[in-house]
């Protein structure tokens, strides 16, 4: 059995199914674009028969039964496969469908027609079979069925048609259920639907799209006549001024409703539903005040259109038990005594007084909002009560229309008597619209279709206050969002309903009376979190008064121009119903088409109707593709192929007139191949296509070590090798009897075809292959494949990329001194030809070529005393130069035997002092933080795997035929194959932060590595600048980057370690790579590469990026050099190295005691560091290290630890001002302390000093419209380092003000204008114009149908 299914009841009928095995079936829809991703789910006893099968997949999707067909769909090629018989006994046991595993079923038309939908009266089905739903719909694949072995799914068939209830639902667009729950009650309510239907639309004098009632007219139209199940709120919403992002805004459905309430109010001014939401939904309260001396009574009329009712008291942990005690406590007034007092007019003194509410009159159609959301003052969030509030089907609101306790012998009403506006909470939850009607007294005022009636005595019209309960919206969720739904009673047939969203349902009393709330029905203490968060929000009740109470209109008694909006909303679906059907029998498939004469391939999208023919396919595909004027039509034909493959998969010859819905496999939403439209020469014939697999054939030439740009070549996987070598021999036409042919099934993974008989599904061809072919006569041809030639040459050709190098401008005097290198070869030593000159000292050329060939025979000549010679002496000597562009061969030093020796050519690069050239920083990880994160180094994720684990089958080689084959290969002793030396990540040494390029022999790591390496000319692109050169680099990318570096050191001019690598992204952000040891695997072709000149770091050195703050610019942070601080170096240490750099490159004149360092996070200043500190000892540093340079105005006033330095900034709300920061510099971490500090500077009386902690980023920028209610001002805490400020740390910004100073009063206009110059002002800062979470974005209809775009409007 299925999880969860051995607590479901099982009928008696199929109690004996219950013990056998159960087959899983899972069926997904192929025969429509909008159902292919629709799964249906059958859980069934494996005795089933498969026609039972059949019947059970036609009823849930709605097809009828016939006409479709169920193939299987477990990886299994369907075109290969029968479908099941639809009227086959046999179980699904014998029918091989597996119990305990999930089955998969393809649902696909039959003999190329569609399934035929079945009619909403073709079958009569129960209501009462169907399950009643309430609440949010349950996830895909939660435990639920509509029987007593099918998961509940829904298919795109039946949300076409309309619900069993007769009613129609309304489509969410993302989070709109809000205005679906209202715009289904309103629709609902027989008064409102009348009345709208009333009004007439007069497009002469309105855009129907902007029209708000027009809008709600056809959409109240569309659920009354639609045969759909759900329709759109899109026209609606587009008419309240919405755009898309709106559809995912969560509203408070009580908001929507006061929203649109007055946005229909304005729309209908001046005609005659202009009183209609007054007359309906309006009642009347008195707010009074009471002398309890005098009897005195001032009063005001206020209105409302709901009536807001507390779930929980405040301050209470019991919540009210039901709508009537909530109602109860509403009007219960309070007593106003103590500091409270009223003063009254007559006894002109302060006395005690009565203040409460009082309703006079209740609206035809009353509404109730259950506050359900809260705030909770502990925790500081918003909550939800989900605390039990019952509510009558019935409610008699008589009770509540005259609460007078007591009558005072003297008694006076007036407009408004200055009353208190604190005990009424009609003020912020109500409507204020304030009345002046003196004829209202205390009695009660019932509205009658004839106006308003006067009843002295109450107690006589008691039954005419009886309200029946007709509309629950429910919300189920929490503060923070949920979803909102309906249960809605008809009028028709007083039968509730579940209006959720696209779904309505049947429901009944019990479902309703689940939305009390709460985890019981007794009343108590229980914890919120204990009950249900799916609870009644707002309820609408209907005064039961046959003489009222309307039934909604019949179709005769539309009004004309209803008659005619349900005449053009049919012929507008019926319209649309045609277009999806033809939608449903179109194919849509990919057509591509290699121009005859452009020769460049052509992409559209082919369109064809399934019982279109083949022949009317390619007129269309011809047409589409502008080939009249190119080519005759018979010389065109639609042939089955692969894009991705690049491969003809067969032609369909004799099936011309064969419909495109069987030649496709129907109609889907996508599909597996494309179709080419093949053109042919009038002279010439087409091919036939059969089934196959595409072979690129790449032919291999040893003697001049290229790889040629590939053929191809259509092979079938029953062939052998030795016929596909015959099949290759004609069509390149070389000798297939000496022919070597080597298949690559992925990324270097190369296999020789040495077995003759062997087919090719055997050697593992597929779709589409990649094979190398070399017929030579050489010995080559017999030696084992992994240490022949051709193996290294195709293992080179994988794993070659082209790299584009910037060498760096070549500027005389920016070094005095350099260290002239000269490269050696590896084993030949041979360099193109074309490499580039580089000028000499007296303005004499020498090739750079010249200068390798000779410093190659240098070694050679020398090679037998370089291995007599273990002396590592000075291998390299500094030749004093003032112009760096002099590159020296050898042979021009050979009077200064310490220039070049032997030593040097053979270890290729060595020094006097090995530890004054080690390598570069270790890791790129700690890159600059202002630049984009987007753009990260590769180096950073690559972790340098060996070539022989890679496999990419859809890697792209690199052909060497780009000038490459025609050069012989430097330096390029191969290794067998997989025996690839395999990189790692490498460990610092010691703690210095730093990669070594030497081992502990002081030999270069990169010396036995010789991998693949050409450099030749590129040319400039234009703005590179003059003075730089480009390479155009191809290098084995197995190469490490220390070798790497050292192949370049000959046309950089200087050792690998006094230059630096940079790598070059799409958006010409350069990272500095510096894993020495990594490979270049990470590195791709096209890429480009910077040099950039300057030493490597020592050992326990750091590249540091030194920034100057300046705390009171509108940039605080401003980058000056990069710099080198070592292990053990003082803060004073690095200071003194960086004054004369600040001088010679930011032209900054400082000395020694007036600037500090300190720590940066991101943009904000840190902890200061002291002169005595030491780096690694006191302060953590690490590669790419960043640091703020602050200058002093006057003595560093931080010498210990133990002090504090924040900087302060005042503000003025008398003048809406902020004032420039002042450090602040304490002894202690005391608030105390603080505020006299800030006393001190600003001369502010103590006690009068207010200070708030700034937010975010400094320099923590705020709007000064928000500053003075924003920040937490005055926190209740006597240190600084503990909750709510957390400052301990340097660099904490602190606004301070003078509590007494009052805030300065503006004007609208004055207000508009500040707010525009703060938000530009912020925006350049890059800060927001307020910082707070989140808000809630404020619910708004546009009259005019479009948003106000003006930037003072709120």
């Amino acid at each position: 059995m299925v999880p969860g299914e051995e607590n479901q009841l099982v009928p008696k009928e199929i109690e004996n199914a219950a013990e056998e095995p159960r087959v899983l079936c899972i069926i997904q829809d192929t025969t429509n674009s909008k159902t292919v991703n629709e799964r249906i789910t059958l859980n069934l006893p494996a005795s089933t028969p498969v026609r039972k099968l059949f019947e059970d997949v036609a009823n849930k999707v709605g097809y009828i039964n016939g006409t479709f067909d169920l193939v299987w769909g477990n990886g299994i090629n369907t075109a290969d496969m029968a479908p099941l018989d639809h009227t086959s006994d046999k179980s699904l046991l014998d029918a091989h469908f597996e119990p305990g595993k999930k089955n998969f079923l393809h649902l696909t038309d039959k003999d190329g027609e569609q399934p035929q939908i079945l009619l909403e009266d073709s079958s009569a089905v129960d209501d009462s079979v169907h399950d009643r739903f309430i609440g949010p719909l349950p996830r895909e694949g939660s435990v639920g069925s509509t029987s007593d072995y099918v998961s509940q799914s829904y298919s795109y068939s039946s949300i076409l048609n309309k619900s069993e209830t007769g009613y129609v639902g309304l489509v969410n667009q993302a989070m709109t259920c809000y205005l679906n729950s209202l715009l289904q009650t309103l629709f609902m309510t027989p008064e409102f639907r009348n009345a709208l239907y009333k009004w007439e639309f007069e497009e002469s004098e309105e855009d129907p799209v902007t029209s708000i009632p027009y809008q709600l007219q056809r959409l109240f139209v569309l659920l009354q006549t639609s045969k759909k199940r759900a329709i759109e709120t899109t026209d609606v919403t587009r008419s309240f001024g919405w755009d898309s992002s709106e559809a995912w805004q969560q509203h408070d459905v009580q908001e929507l409703c006061r929203v649109m309430f007055d946005a229909l109010e304005q729309k209908w001014k001046q005609t005659e539903q202009a009183d209609l939401i007054n007359e309906l939904y309006q009642g009347k309260l008195k707010d009074y005040v009471r002398c309890l001396e005098c009897g005195y009574e001032g009063w005001r009329i206020d209105t409302y259109l709901d009536i807001p009712l507390v779930i929980r008291p405040y301050g209470s942990s019991q919540a009210f038990a039901s709508v009537e005690e909530a109602l109860h406590a509403f009007i219960q007034p309070e007593i106003l005594d103590g500091p409270n007092q009223y003063f009254c007019e007559r006894c002109k003194k302060k006395c005690d007084a009565r203040k409460g509410l009082r309703f006079l009159h209740f609206p035809y159609l009353l509404t109730l909002q259950l506050k359900r959301f809260d705030f909770d003052y502990t925790t500081m969030h918003r909550i939800k009560l989900n605390d039990r509030m019952t509510f009558p089907e019935e409610l008699d609101m008589s009770t509540f229309i005259d609460v007078e306790d007591e009558k005072s012998p003297q008694t006076e009403s007036c407009t408004d008597s200055g009353a208190e506006n604190e005990g009424s909470c009609h003020s912020d939850q109500m409507s204020n619209d304030f009345s002046n009607d003196d004829g209202v007294d205390e009695g009660i005022c019932l509205e009658s279709n004839s106006g308003t009636e006067k009843i002295s005595k109450p107690g006589l019209e008691k039954n005419s206050l009886i309200y029946e309960l007709f509309s629950v919206m429910v919300h189920s969720g929490s503060a923070a969002g949920g979803h909102y739904y309906a249960c809605i009673k008809s009028f028709s047939d007083e039968q509730w309903y579940s209006f959720n969203d696209q779904h309505v349902s049947r429901i009944t009393q019990e479902d309703i009376k689940k939305t009390h709330g709460g985890s019981s029905g007794s009343r108590g203490y229980y914890s919120s979190a204990f009950a249900s968060s799916t609870n009644a929000y707002m309820l609408i009740y209907r005064l039961k008064d046959p003489a009222r109470n309307a039934k909604f209109l019949e179709v005769d008694e539309y009004p004309e121009h209803i008659k005619n909006l349900v005449q053009k909303e049919r012929e507008l679906e019926e319209q649309e119903k045609r277009q999806r059907e033809i939608e449903r029998n179109t194919c849509k498939i990919k057509l591509f088409c290699l121009h005859p004469v452009k020769q460049v391939m052509m992409e559209n999208k082919l369109e064809v109707h399934k019982d279109k023919t083949l022949n009317e396919a390619v007129e269309m595909a011809y047409k589409m593709m502008d080939l009249e004027e190119v080519i005759p039509l018979d010389c065109c034909r639609l042939v089955k192929y692969d894009e991705f493959h690049d491969y003809l998969e067969r032609s369909y010859e004799g099936e011309e007139d064969t419909p495109m819905g069987l030649l496709l496999g129907g109609v889907k939403s996508t599909y597996m191949f494309d179709l080419l439209l093949e053109t042919r020469k009038p002279d010439q014939v087409f091919q036939s296509y059969k089934p196959g697999v595409m072979v690129k054939v790449h032919v291999v030439d040893l003697k001049a070590e290229s790889v040629a740009a590939p053929i191809t070549v259509r092979a079938y996987l029953n062939q052998t090798v030795t016929e596909f070598k015959q099949l290759i021999s004609k069509a390149i036409h070389l000798p297939a009897e000496t022919m070597r042919i080597v298949l690559e099934r992925c990324y270097n993974d190369l296999r020789l075809l040495s077995v003759p008989s062997k087919t090719l599904k055997a050697e593992g061809f597929f779709r589409s292959n990649k094979v190398f072919v070399e017929s030579s006569e050489t010995l080559d041809y017999q030696m084992a494949f992994a240490d022949s030639h051709l193996w290294k040459l195709l293992d080179r050709h994988a794993n070659t990329i082209r790299l584009f190098v910037l060498l760096p401008e070549q500027s005389p005097g920016s070094y005095n001194k350099r260290t002239t290198y000269h490269k050696a070869g590896g084993d030949s030593g041979n360099v193109d030809d074309d490499c580039e000159r580089v000028k000499g000292p007296v303005g004499s050329l020498k090739s750079v070529e010249a200068i390798l060939e000779e410093s190659t025979e240098k070694l050679k000549s020398l090679s037998l005393q370089q291995q007599q010679d273990g002396d590592n002496g000075d291998s390299s000597k500094s030749t004093e130069t003032s112009d760096f562009e002099n590159i020296e061969s050898p042979l021009n030093e050979r009077d200064s035997s310490a220039s070049v020796d032997n030593r040097e050519l053979e270890q290729h690069i060595q020094t006097s002092d090995p530890e004054n050239f080690q390598s570069e920083e270790r890791s790129d990880s700690d890159v600059n933080n202002d630049r984009s994160t987007s753009s990260v180094d590769s180096d950073i994720l690559s972790s340098s795997h060996s070539s022989d684990t890679l496999c990419n089958a859809d890697n792209a080689q690199i052909p060497l035929a780009n000038g490459l084959d025609s050069h012989s290969i430097t330096s390029s002793r191969r290794t067998k194959a997989n025996e690839g030396k395999k990189e790692t990540w490498d460990t610092a040494e010691e703690d210095s932060g730093t990669d070594s390029e030497y081992d502990e022999s002081g030999k270069s790591r990169g010396e036995m590595q010789y991998m693949y390496f050409k450099a030749e000319p590129y040319a400039a692109d234009e703005g590179s600048g003059e003075g730089h050169k480009w390479l155009m680099v191809h290098v084995d990318k197995r190469i490490t980057l220390a070798a790497f570096k050292q192949h370049l050191e000959p046309f950089v001019g200087v050792l690998s370690s006094h230059f630096k690598v940079f790598r070059v992204y799409a958006s010409n952000q350069e990272f500095e790579s510096v894993r020495l040891n990594e490979t270049l695997s990470s590195f791709s072709d096209e890429n480009k590469i910077t040099i950039r000149l300057g030493r490597a770091l020592k050992k326990g050195e750091y590249r540091v990026k030194v920034y100057q703050l300046l705390v009171n610019e509108q940039e605080p942070c401003k980058f000056l050099l990069d710099a080198v601080f070592a292990k053990g170096m003082t803060v004073r240490q690095s200071k003194e190295e960086l004054i004369p750099q600040l001088r010679e490159q930011c032209g900054l004149e400082l000395s020694i005691d007036r600037f500090r360092l300190r720590k940066k996070t991101w943009k904000n200043p840190g902890t200061v560091f002291l002169d005595y500190h030491i780096y690694e000892e006191d302060i953590n540093i690490s590669s790419n290290w960043e640091v703020f340079l602050e200058v002093l105005d006057g003595v560093e006033k931080m010498k210990s630890m133990s002090q504090l330095a924040v900087l302060s900034r005042r503000w003025r709300p008398s003048e809406m001002k902020l004032d420039p920061f002042q450090e602040v510099v304490l002894e202690s971490s005391s608030v105390d302390e603080l505020r006299e500090r800030l006393s001190e500077i600003s001369g502010i009386p103590l006690e009068d000093i207010e200070f708030a902690k700034g937010r975010g980023t400094f320099p923590c920028d705020i709007s000064v419209l928000d500053i003075h209610q924003d920040l937490d001002w005055n926190p209740k805490v006597s240190t600084l380092n503990v909750w709510p400020l957390y400052i301990c740390d340097d660099g904490a910004v602190i606004f301070y003000r003078d509590k007494t100073e009052e805030l300065m009063e503006l004007t609208d206009e004055q207000r508009n204008e500040l707010m525009k110059k703060e938000s530009s002002r912020l925006q350049k800062t890059g800060h927001r114009v307020t910082y707070s979470p989140r808000k809630e974005k404020a619910l708004k209809i546009y009259l005019d149908g479009a948003p106000n775009k003006d930037l003072t409007q709120d």
